[in-house]
């Protein structure tokens, strides 16, 4: 596994945009994706030599994390590639991971598969078994 993206919640995409280039540097790498599962929006930004970040904006329903970018937001998951979800998936639960979300497509991902599992120390994770990111600019 290595990691493919650090993500953060925030209230609104477009500040989100703005403040991670006006601040860090980092550039809109994607259109706005819908994840309809996860109830979000989605935008990854990147930086030449740097790690990819994930931006979500939560959609209606998603009272947990409207709740979350109501009182700030912030980090949200890190997410690692492996080369099989569900192989890995199984060698985490083995070692105490909690699954959330079993595999399902992921619209920020061309509808590969992403899941999701809770470690120690509050740290969530998603899986993901693929390099595509849908809507590239």
């Amino acid at each position: 596994m290595k990691i493919d993206h650090i993500c953060f919640a925030v209230k609104n995409l477009t500040e989100g945009i703005v403040y991670w280039d006006d601040v860090f540097g980092y550039k809109q790498y994607t259109r706005i994706v819908t994840n309809t599962r996860q109830k979000v929006k989605v935008t990854f930004l990147s930086k030449e030599d740097s790690i990819m970040i994930k931006l979500i904006e939560p959609t209606e329903g998603n009272t947990s994390l409207i709740n979350f970018v109501n009182r700030g937001g912030g980090f949200h998951h890190l997410c690692f590639k492996c080369s099989d979800i569900e192989e890995q998936m199984g060698e985490l639960s083995k070692k105490g991971l909690i699954t959330l979300v079993r595999p399902q497509p992921g619209e920020a991902f061309n509808n590969n598969n992403i899941a999701f599992l809770l470690a120690k120390y509050g740290l969530n994770l998603e899986l993901i078994d693929s390099d595509e990111k849908a809507e590239i600019l």
